[in-house]
């Protein structure tokens, strides 16, 4: 009765978010239709499509709903098929009816596996992350609260702390070097057999005789030497936050348009909301992999504190974050946190800073920083 349940549970969302995917009607499609017709029946009856590609994805739902024992093996097919993909058919990111077919049906299985054994299938579980945040299932389907890798940034050794430590040894040494000279030409005069005393500590008379010119001497190489020791520091400081992630303003935003580029084949044009009428836009070298379609009214990761500036005669006021598969045949933006609001700042465990109001493109600070925070995760 349980399997039955789930079964009628995965034909309704399915019916739901194809009727919505397609704009059909869904009073065209009764309970008794959803109740009495197996997966195949039902998609045909909506979908009405026979290509051979989606009609392979069609076959392996029905499959899977009915092949009890051997869902991890079909799992299995699944994750090694979406390795180099974001999406079932086609190389964008946009979604189809195959995808909306077998999402349904695999859903009411993953309800059931604990965490550690979906992590077996990283890309099926990143893909129905996708697919639930971008595909309208209506109130036939609750989100999966799939458990995401904790962002991690390795620690680097601070090059300040190491220049000093080379600067202070070399001090030492040329000191010590300095004192073995004046000691040995010292020693050489004296005739043999004669004690050298060793000097003592300069006596009040000795300062007296002192002229006012070496009295001033002493004193602002004294002065010098404070104000170096004051400013290593500050400079160690500086250095540190320049390479600080926090500096940088990382926030949610909607794509609310996309379009071409007027001059440039490489690039796109979006209009993105950041939320409380803050609307930028931005320039994007996306266009090989992806469509002003695939992007629109999707959900994106951009650094908005960058130096707005032209890129081909267009300005642009932002960076959005992407990711790409390792050998760079397919890029998609970043999927924000689940629950992120328009507008909202991310930021990271252990980086509580405060991000810059605009960065200087002189300090390269991001090329210091995304060497060391950010690298290629496969999509």
């Amino acid at each position: 009765m349980a399997a039955a349940a789930d079964l009628t549970g995965t034909k309704r969302v399915m019916a739901c978010a194809l009727c919505k995917h397609l704009n059909v009607d869904p009073s065209t499609v009764s309970n008794t239709t959803i109740e009495q017709s197996d997966i195949a029946s039902l998609f045909s009856h909506i979908v009405k499509s026979s290509q051979d590609e989606v009609m392979k994805w069609v076959k392996f739902s029905s499959d899977f709903a009915g092949s009890d024992g051997k869902q991890h093996a079909l799992l299995d097919n699944l994750n090694q098929d979406l390795s180099q993909k974001s999406v079932l058919l086609g190389d964008g990111l946009k979604p189809s009816v195959a995808d909306i077919v077998v999402f349904a049906t695999v859903q009411a299985f993953v309800t059931r596996v604990s965490d550690s054994e979906l992590q077996k299938f990283p890309h099926v579980w990143r893909w129905m992350d996708y697919i639930q945040n971008i595909v309208d299932f209506g109130t036939t389907s609750q989100k999966i609260n799939l458990a995401k890798s904790v962002f991690d940034p390795p620690s680097h050794p601070k090059k300040a702390d190491k220049v000093d430590t080379e600067s202070s040894s070399k001090k030492a040494v040329s000191g010590q070097k300095n004192a073995d000279k004046s000691n040995g030409s010292t020693d050489s005069k004296k005739p043999a057999g004669e004690v050298t005393k060793a000097p003592e500590k300069e006596t009040t008379a000795a300062k007296d005789n002192k002229t006012s010119g070496e009295k001033k001497k002493d004193k602002s190489a004294g002065k010098t030497a404070e104000k170096a020791s004051e400013k290593a520091p500050e400079k160690t400081a500086d250095k540190d936050s320049e390479c600080n992630i926090s500096i940088l303003n990382i926030q949610v935003g909607l794509i609310r348009k996309a379009w071409k580029h007027p001059s440039a084949d490489s690039l796109l044009v979006e209009e993105i909301d950041l939320g409380d009428g803050n609307v930028r836009q931005v320039v994007i070298g996306l266009a090989k992999y992806c469509s002003p379609d695939d992007l629109t009214n999707r959900h994106v990761v951009l650094i908005t504190n960058v130096k707005p500036g032209k890129l081909r005669d267009v300005m642009s006021a932002g960076l959005v974050l992407c990711a790409s598969t390792e050998d760079h045949t397919a890029v998609e933006p970043l999927i924000p946190p689940g629950g992120a609001k328009i507008g909202e700042r991310i930021s990271f465990a252990g980086f509580d800073g405060k991000p810059e109001d605009v960065l200087n493109p002189k300090k390269k600070q991001l090329d210091k920083i995304t060497p060391v925070h950010f690298y290629q995760w496969p999509i």
